[in-house]
């Protein structure tokens, strides 16, 4: 009888471990699904290895990265749908609710980041302006799909910097991606192409044409008498102007434009967010 006392209280004690340790971990994750296309933007291939790298980023870095696309604010401003979906979808690891969630609006043509918990430390106000130069382009050329894609990456490097103390700020900018060389690489192999072509079209029409040895070939036999040369020099021309500096080149661009951190606010909720957007 005792022996079976005993496995009764071995098996209440781990019962008991097991509501204590599996229960809270499994109800850590109650929130909404990290990509919501309400708008039809993505493909269902798009749609999975999406949400497949927003969920890996998420759970390394223990901060929710979520991808959502609106149909219409639905008379909201996008600061406030996006921190409402984010509190009410119950978003955020931890106490602080940690993550980060990127919402366009297809009828105003609008974009919004709302950060929350750790989100806020790592995206800071300087940050949000690098993000948004990096993504306007391709929001702008309705490439959903790659922007959200950085988005995604550049999250995880932020997350990763503010990690090491080293947030994105007016202090410490992203390194700036070679956009110019690729750019410059996709045009040269375009225009290489095409001269390719060109050259190979201008040498089938030459068919019945073909190359002398020797240069007296092509001057008609005493058409030409040369008695005398001389070169004169007449005079030289130098035009000089002042070359103007651009001050709206990204060289040259100041991100900040104050003392950097992050700007937060309440959300409808009460709960506290950071983040700012823009339109496309």
């Amino acid at each position: 009888m005792q022996k079976i006392k005993k496995r009764r209280y071995v098996v209440v004690l781990v019962l008991l471990l097991s509501v204590v340790f599996i229960c809270p971990a499994a109800a850590a994750r109650q929130a909404g699904p990290r990509l919501t296309d309400q708008a039809n933007l993505l493909t269902d291939s798009e749609k999975t290895q999406l949400l497949e790298l927003l969920d890996e980023i998420s759970e390394r870095q223990q901060t929710d990265i979520v991808v959502v696309t609106s149909k219409s604010l639905q008379g909201k401003s996008a600061m406030e749908y996006a921190d409402d979906f984010y509190d009410e979808n119950g978003y955020g690891f931890g106490e602080e609710k940690d993550g980060i969630l990127f919402l366009i609006s297809m009828e105003e043509s609008s974009w919004y980041v709302s950060t929350s918990g750790f989100g806020i430390t790592a995206v800071t106000d300087i940050g949000l302006r690098f993000m948004a130069q990096q993504l306007s382009d391709d929001l702008s050329k309705g490439e959903y799909e790659e922007a959200f894609t950085i988005f995604a990456s550049l999250c995880d490097d932020y997350l990763t910097q503010a990690r090491m103390g080293k947030p994105y700020d007016a202090d410490h900018l992203p390194k700036k991606p070679f956009a110019f060389l690729k750019y410059f690489l996709t045009a040269f192999g375009i225009g290489f192409v095409i001269s390719l072509l060109a050259v190979e079209r201008m040498r089938d029409k030459l068919g019945s044409v073909y190359r002398r040895l020797v240069a007296d070939c092509y001057v008609k036999e005493d058409s030409m008498k040369l008695t005398k040369m001389k070169d004169i020099f007449l005079y030289r021309q130098i035009d000089r102007r002042e070359k103007q500096q651009d001050n709206n080149r990204p060289d040259n661009a100041n991100y900040g434009g104050h003392s950097g951190g992050s700007s937060t606010h309440e959300s409808s909720s009460g709960a506290t967010h950071g983040g700012g957007g823009g339109n496309f």
